[in-house]
């Protein structure tokens, strides 16, 4: 649901007739009904388990989607955005919650692959913008067929839920009212940086591959699915990776990348090149936040890992609407200047000892 969302943004701009303004404001609407969502649903998962949180939060990502499929107008849109961004974030810091308790006991990495099922859902979800909207001439089969993907799903969760019961993510972050340690604000600090190099990639891979080559907006998702494809490669071969060098090296190493594909995207613009340097973003940002949220979750549970995501989501949804701005400003090419400075920003703050943990 969020790769059709993201990968459908260009066609919905084009349908309720707003501009770059309007879009970023969508995002920074989504983003802080996200980061809202993400306290409470962080703190209710190390209290009583994370199942529930990810279940309401798909539901009400569903309701969303179909939504933004029938949306006639502006403010339907925004309402719509405001919606997903509160669901979304329940549901996504829930899942990381499991994941950690999944790694933990695991007693190895696995986080990358579990977040490589985040990328399959993105690639899918701009193949549909793909496939559908040159037919329809609009998104809205995409939303509706990710509507019913995430209700079959919410269906398969609920049947899988009845034989296993939710269980604390941890013990010990769920007891007491301690206050959070000093590094989980350093990792927020670089959850920053992370969420808005990536969530530049999400929200505005396929507007850029619109504006800049002059293809339509249907062919224009193709940068997303660059992107997307690109961090379900990495992803998958992730937690091999992290087991061989550590935590702290994937992350520099990847946003060095990041910041690669950023430079190239400034500047070229022939279709082939343009998607070239989204494949190289994708394979720079494709590591970096599993590994962040890892550190967080096994420092602190879903309290601390609340936090970090919330700074993460803060970027990743409402940082990207920066782009939007600065795109009216100057161009969606000089905007991308942005996200390189922080994927650059990110990977000095690797090289300290932040991640060797």
């Amino acid at each position: 649901m969020v790769g059709t969302w993201a990968a459908s943004l260009a066609g919905l701009r084009q349908r309720v007739a707003t501009n770059d303004q309007g879009v970023a404001i969508a995002l920074i609407a989504c983003g802080l009904a996200a980061i809202v969502t993400m306290q409470i649903g962080g703190r209710y998962a190390d209290r009583y388990g994370a199942m529930l949180p990810c279940q309401v939060g798909g539901a009400v990502m569903v309701v969303a989607s179909g939504v933004l499929g029938w949306a006639p107008s502006y403010p339907v849109l925004l309402g719509a955005a405001i919606v997903l961004g509160a669901g979304n974030g329940a549901l996504d810091v829930a899942m990381n919650s499991l994941g950690v308790q999944a790694e933990t006991e695991r007693s190895r990495p696995v986080m990358s692959r579990l977040h490589a099922c985040f990328s399959i859902g993105s690639l899918g979800g701009a193949g549909l913008v793909l496939l559908t909207s040159p037919l329809a001439g609009d998104p809205w089969p995409a939303l509706a067929l990710a509507a019913v993907v995430g209700t079959v799903v919410l269906v398969l969760i609920a049947r899988w839920h009845v034989s296993s019961p939710p269980r604390r993510v941890s013990e010990e972050a769920g007891s007491g009212r301690r206050g959070l340690p000093p590094i989980a604000w350093a990792l927020g600090l670089m959850a920053l940086c992370f969420g808005l190099s990536e969530g530049t990639a999400m929200d505005w891979s396929a507007i850029h591959v619109t504006d800049v080559t002059g293809v339509s907006p249907g062919v224009g998702a193709a940068g997303l699915a660059a992107v997307s494809a690109s961090m379900v490669a990495i992803r998958l071969a992730g937690d091999a990776i992290v087991a061989r060098v550590g935590r702290a090296r994937v992350v520099q190493v990847g946003a060095l990348a990041a910041a690669g594909g950023y430079a190239g995207i400034v500047f070229v613009q022939p279709l082939w090149l343009v998607l070239l340097c989204w494949l190289v973003v994708g394979f720079g940002v494709g590591l970096v936040a599993p590994q962040i949220y890892a550190v967080a979750g096994h420092l602190g549970g879903g309290r601390v890992l609340a936090v970090v995501t919330g700074f993460g989501y803060t970027a990743f949804l409402a940082g990207p609407a920066l782009i939007g701005f600065a795109s009216h400003e100057f161009g969606i090419q000089r905007a991308m200047v942005i996200p390189l400075v922080t994927a650059l920003a990110l990977s000095a703050l690797a090289f300290t000892r932040l991640l060797h943990r």
